[in-house]
């Protein structure tokens, strides 16, 4: 089966760089799904989560923002920050939220502050929602792996 090069990258670093079989992606017009020979494209990422497939295993991000590049075996993503999920700190990502909204309900902020909290805010959001998901997941394989030892000690009895 062929697969997808990916490559991840924010100011700061190269994120990820690996071959795929499907990347999801959340951009202005709705979540895509990309697959080998996709079209061509380009299109305008949106704080959200990405998931990259590679056989049965699935990789999460969050990130807050940037470009995709989709070429028919190839896809870029230049995000502004993009994080994995094994890396988020849920409680300090509520934290910013909580701040950030203070600012704007304490105090009179212009359009273009007001457009930054709200943006942060956002983008606290999909941090948030990856971290859960990853947590729920490590919850769930755990919880099935606890199962099977059961399962195998009862027939050993």
């Amino acid at each position: 089966m062929e697969k997808i090069n990916l490559k991840i990258v924010t100011p700061e670093k190269v994120v990820l760089r690996d071959e795929a079989d499907s990347i999801t992606l959340p951009t202005m017009e709705g979540e895509i799904t990309i697959l080998p020979n996709h079209i061509p494209l380009i299109a305008v990422l949106v704080p959200g989560e990405i998931q990259v497939r590679m056989g049965k295993n699935v990789k999460f991000m969050a990130v807050s923002g940037g470009f995709i590049e989709v070429l028919s075996t190839k896809v870029v993503v230049l995000a502004d920050t993009a994080e994995r999920s094994e890396e988020i700190d849920i409680r300090r990502a509520e934290e910013a939220i909580k701040r950030a909204q203070e600012l704007k309900e304490k105090r009179m902020v212009d359009a273009r502050e007001f457009a930054m909290l709200s943006a942060k805010i956002e983008k606290e959001f999909a941090r948030i929602r990856v971290g859960r998901r990853r947590r729920t997941s490590i919850e769930q394989q755990a919880a099935e792996i606890g199962k099977y030892q059961d399962e195998k000690m009862k027939k050993k009895e």
